[in-house]
């Protein structure tokens, strides 16, 4: 299993305040399409934060205590399963459970971000791919070799950072100031062979090789990738989405509904009609969020 990085260059302006938890606005639906019977993606979307647990006390009145610590992470994930009859929705659903089960278990590790010893995060963020892999991998074991896979996009905002990582081609977004950017690299042989000048980037979509992945969680290969973006920017939105939706709905047209978005709901919604409209031809599921920008009060 090999690890790509990408990481940014790290922001010199004071990023401001961490938005809080009311002002986060998030999103996220799953939806079968119109040709498929079942739903094999799966998502989720959490915040996950320090928690004190009182199991006995004399204290009078200990819901009044600050029982749930500060924000430390905000996570996006999505998994679109690969394989016939339920095996791609198990892979998806043994992956969504796997990561959780590691991010929560890993707590410390969210202080390194964005600080000298980030590197503790993004191994923690590979190594909770690798388990999501093998755990994949021995559920097909168990079920008579019959190989099952899924993607994997991830998205962990650690204030003011973004952090993704990517197995597979589902794929996350990031609008911000008008510009829409795919923040991910799709890991299909489509594309690995426009990185390498043999096929053109505007035939990739008419390529058969443009839904065959190179890389997946439970394949034969799964690679990781972990890049980091810069958040600091009130009112940037982050999409994470299935390829049920950039089948059928391109860079442009997803641009142009970011820029008309009132609520992450109403943008989900939007994109999952339209992408019904056009065919809805593989499951569908869209995940939204953002901290819109704060209103200066009247003075």
């Amino acid at each position: 299993m090999r690890l790509l990085r990408s990481v940014a260059t790290p922001i010199v302006a004071d990023p401001g305040p961490r938005p809080s938890d009311s002002e986060l606005d998030m999103f996220g639906l799953t939806h079968h399409g119109k040709i498929r019977s079942e739903n094999q993606d799966h998502f989720l979307l959490c915040t996950i934060h320090p928690q004190v647990v009182v199991h006995g006390t004399s204290l009078p009145h200990v819901e009044e205590l600050p029982l749930r610590g500060q924000r430390l992470a905000t996570l996006m994930l999505v998994a679109d399963g690969v394989g016939g009859a339920t095996a791609g929705g198990e892979a998806a659903r043994i992956t969504a459970e796997t990561i959780t089960n590691y991010v929560a278990s890993t707590l410390r590790c969210y202080h390194t971000a964005g600080s000298a010893d980030e590197h503790q995060f993004l191994d923690a963020l590979t190594t909770a791919a690798q388990e999501a892999h093998k755990a994949v991998r021995a559920n097909s074991a168990e079920h008579g070799g019959n190989v099952s896979a899924t993607t994997l996009t991830l998205g962990i905002v650690v204030w003011p950072w973004l952090y993704v990582l990517q197995v597979g081609d589902s794929r996350c977004y990031v609008y911000t100031h008008g510009i829409l950017r795919q923040v991910t690299r799709d890991q299909t042989v489509a594309q690995s062979l426009v990185d390498e000048g043999l096929l053109e980037a505007d035939r990739i979509k008419a390529s058969p090789f443009n839904n065959v992945l190179s890389s997946a969680i439970g394949a034969e290969e799964a690679r990781p990738e972990v890049t980091r973006h810069d958040l600091s920017d009130r009112g940037a939105v982050v999409l994470v989405c299935s390829d049920g939706l950039t089948k059928h709905v391109s860079d442009a047209e997803l641009s142009d509904r970011f820029g008309k978005m009132l609520s992450s709901q109403q943008l989900c919604e939007d994109l999952l009609e339209l992408a019904l409209a056009r065919g809805g031809s593989d499951n569908i599921t869209i995940v939204a969020g953002r901290a819109p920008k704060r209103v200066p009060k009247a003075v």
